[in-house]
């Protein structure tokens, strides 16, 4: 638009001029195209519309059959092709035939060893109590936990001041009593030599009074002296009676002393092994376990001072099932007695040590499932020294099976099938299985010596399937030739 009539109009507005007319003429067709029936000066505008639409309608459907005219040509085409194809040649089939290794059945005596596990175990372990109370005044050098120690030697001294003096007492009150005795019997011996005397003398009173009773009747002595002579054997009778029974008294008094003496001696003997105990030494030699030894500590009796386990007394605690301990059990040689193997791997390295059942343990291992066993290992010459507490592996050879034939358990197929190589085809086979070595099994019944057992792994195995051995040539069922 034009602000002022003297303006002259620019290219800018020429441009909105012309388009304003050119909506108003589409305004204007679309409005006689919604309202046909307005005035007939409309009705030619009206016809070429609907030719128009009904131009693009065809169109469209002509362009649709040609699209699917081309789409029915190519299958029928692709078809035609196919058709056409020339046929494969069609080579006769053949079965299949498997290239195998077999092992010759023999018999022989058999005796598989079996593996278990266990831990070792100290044979003989002890702890030492200190049997006396005191202060420790010294303690070995070798007093360690892990330290070897020999037999008898001292490890831990306790203050023997009190035990000192508790002994001289003792031997001094056993010497006193000693003295007691012999002054006794020197007293019996004074006492036996006056009463010899006094007999001397009852005899001589006796006789003196004999002669008075004769006199006395001839009527030449009074009764006055009879009677003097009659208390004169009296009194002797009664000097004889005092030192016979004075005898008595002081065999008596050396009994008693005796018996103190005896008292006395186990006192000294007491003493004595006190004072010993104030020194505890090794009764064995071994390997301490533990220690609380210190200088300077005050200990009671039973207090535990050190621990030790003998070095040369090792066992092996170990469990066999329950089929494994009733076949050694009822085997030739028995149970205990059976020698073993102990192996123990440390350092990337195995190392053997003999061993030798020794007993049954006390109770069934029901938490394990079996037989607990012990095997007293025995000595070697191996550098390096088991320890208690080591795990370990025990190999134990089991019973003999006599008769009876040796294959690999991977030619066992189930539970109990083997195949056998008979004239190029297999030849199914059940069999008892009497016991297993490892990988090896040992076969009792089912197999004759001579047969040719599979051992190849043939996942497609069945009774009568072709075979052939690694060499032999191909046939021309095989080979389809």
């Amino acid at each position: 638009m034009l602000d002022k009539p003297n303006d002259k109009p620019t290219s800018g507005d020429i441009e909105e001029r012309a388009d304003s007319s050119k909506i108003g003429e589409v305004l204007e067709s679309d409005e006689l195209i919604d309202a046909p029936h307005e005035t007939n000066k409309f009705a030619p505008k009206e016809k070429s519309s609907f030719w128009r639409i009904l131009g693009n309608v065809t169109l469209t459907v002509l362009q649709a059959v040609l699209m699917i005219a081309v789409l029915a040509g190519s299958i029928f085409i692709m078809k035609q092709m196919i058709a056409g194809k020339p046929k494969p040649k069609v080579r006769p089939a053949f079965k299949t035939v498997y290239t195998i290794e077999t092992i010759t059945a023999k018999k022989a005596d058999n005796q598989p060893v079996f593996t278990s596990y266990g831990q070792t175990v100290a044979a003989r372990t002890v702890d030492l109590r200190s049997l006396v109370s005191g202060e420790i005044i010294k303690v070995s050098s070798k007093l360690r936990a892990g330290a070897q120690v020999a037999k008898g030697e001292a490890l831990v001294e306790i203050d023997d001041f009190n035990y000192q003096g508790a002994l001289s007492e003792a031997k001094a009150s056993l010497s006193e009593a000693q003295a007691r005795i012999g002054e006794n019997e020197a007293q019996i011996s004074l006492e036996k030599g006056r009463l010899k005397a006094a007999i001397e003398q009852l005899g001589f009173a006796q006789s003196d009074l004999t002669r008075a009773k004769r006199l006395k009747s001839r009527g030449t002595s009074t009764q006055k002296e009879l009677d003097a002579r009659k208390l004169i054997v009296s009194q002797r009778n009664q000097s004889v009676a005092l030192s016979r029974d004075t005898i008595k008294v002081q065999q008596s008094r050396i009994a008693q002393v005796k018996a103190s003496i005896e008292r006395l001696d186990w006192k000294v003997r007491q003493a004595q092994r006190n004072l010993e105990s104030t020194v505890l030494v090794a009764p064995f030699s071994g390997i301490v376990r533990s220690s609380s030894a210190e200088i300077g500590r005050a200990i009671t009796a039973n207090d535990v001072v050190v621990s030790l386990y003998e070095a040369d007394a090792l066992e092996v605690k170990f469990t066999l099932t329950d089929a494994q301990y009733g076949r050694l059990q009822i085997a030739e040689n028995g149970l205990n007695g059976r020698p073993v193997k102990v192996v123990w791997s440390v350092g990337g390295k195995e190392y053997i040590y003999p061993a030798t059942i020794d007993r049954v343990g006390a109770e069934i291992t029901s938490n394990r499932g079996g037989v607990e066993l012990f095997a007293l290992v025995g000595k070697t010459n191996n550098d390096v020294s088991i320890r208690p507490g080591a795990f370990v592996e025990v190999r134990v050879p089991d019973k003999v099976f006599k008769s009876t034939i040796a294959i690999p358990d991977t030619a066992i197929y189930g539970t109990q099938d083997v195949y056998v190589e008979v004239d190029g085809k297999l030849l199914k086979k059940q069999i008892s299985i009497a016991a297993y070595d490892g990988e090896q099994a040992f076969i009792s019944s089912g197999l004759q010596v001579g047969d040719k057992v599979l051992i190849t792994r043939i996942t497609e195995v069945s009774d009568g399937l072709k075979v052939r051995y690694e060499g032999e040539k191909k046939t021309t069922s095989e080979t389809g030739g």
